[in-house]
């Protein structure tokens, strides 16, 4: 045997069927992970299923008190969010489930039941933190939870009857500690002052978690590494502009395109009125992950 034979037996298994092919510099073209070479005539218009009996489940855990222990402040205004999203989310016509202040081991419990419902009879499956948050995690009233703990509960391997159908996860909580400077955010931390005046307050932590597994989308209210902004009379800035764009094109526009119109809405947006002046003039941007892998539209149900 040869040296350079040696040389190559010596080296990686290659997986590719063809010839290696030479570049000009000299270098071999080598693929060296593809196992396959299946080649598929991909529609790009192809979009989600969303004929089924039935439009899906949607969770809202609210939550706006919390135990002392945790020194969390009320968050004002999150009523508003969760009426707003029970309507719109009810429009398109998903049975809405709403939830109020649980604690961790009852949001578990709620979230483990419908991971274990039959869900083969609706188009997909929607699921909202309205919350503080921090790092990876999302807090109940007494307790953080990570925000992988609850996704992996749909994964294919564990929710069969939601395989290849949209599950939709919005997260309205910080994502860190930091203020975006282009844009005026007025957040308090303080939930003593029982004022009417329509303030900014920010929720405090972070979201963090992209599932592994198709047919995920993570909503977040903003990007990771900053706070995230909530009015304590009128609801938070991404909630508010969500519910806006579904209630105009909820039914019309593509659900990432509507994301990405949210996006443009939120980061016009700045701070006016807060009882922390460093938070005047502050922006916020939101953003989501998507491991869709088809288009998703919410066409009105035929009657």
């Amino acid at each position: 045997m040869s040296g350079s034979e040696q040389q190559r037996s010596a080296g990686d298994v290659q997986v590719d069927s063809r010839p290696i092919l030479t570049t000009t510099d000299g270098n071999q073209n080598i693929t060296e992970v593809d196992a396959l070479d299946i080649r598929q005539t991909l529609d790009p218009a192809e979009e989600y299923k969303m004929n089924h009996q039935r439009r899906g489940v949607a969770l809202i855990f609210n939550h706006e008190r919390f135990f002392w222990h945790l020194m969390l402040p009320d968050r004002r205004g999150t009523l508003a969010d969760r009426n707003n999203l029970e309507r719109r989310l009810t429009d398109l016509g998903f049975e809405v489930r709403v939830h109020d202040n649980l604690k961790a081991d009852d949001v578990l419990q709620k979230i483990h039941e419908a991971s274990k419902d039959d869900h083969s009879n609706a188009d997909c499956f929607v699921c909202v933190f309205l919350s503080h948050g921090e790092n990876d995690h999302v807090y109940a009233f007494d307790a953080p939870i990570k925000i992988e703990t609850i996704t992996d509960m749909f994964r294919g391997d564990k929710c069969q009857s939601l395989i290849g159908k949209p599950k939709i996860f919005i997260i309205q909580a910080c994502r860190g500690d930091k203020h975006d400077d282009p844009v005026i955010v007025p957040d308090s931390t303080d939930g003593s002052d029982e004022s009417t005046a329509n303030e900014t307050e920010v929720d405090a932590a972070c979201a963090y978690t992209l599932p592994a597994g198709a047919d995920f989308i993570m909503c977040y209210s903003v990007a990771q590494g900053y706070f995230s902004h909530r009015e304590t009379i009128n609801g938070s800035w991404y909630i508010q502009d969500l519910c806006e764009a579904l209630r105009k094109h909820g039914s019309s526009l593509e659900f990432t395109e509507l994301l990405t119109v949210v996006n443009r809405k939120v980061s016009c947006r700045k701070v006016d009125n807060c009882k922390d002046i460093r938070a005047i003039g502050k922006k916020q941007i939101p953003c989501f992950a998507s491991m869709l892998t088809k288009k998703l539209y919410f066409h009105p149900k035929s009657k």
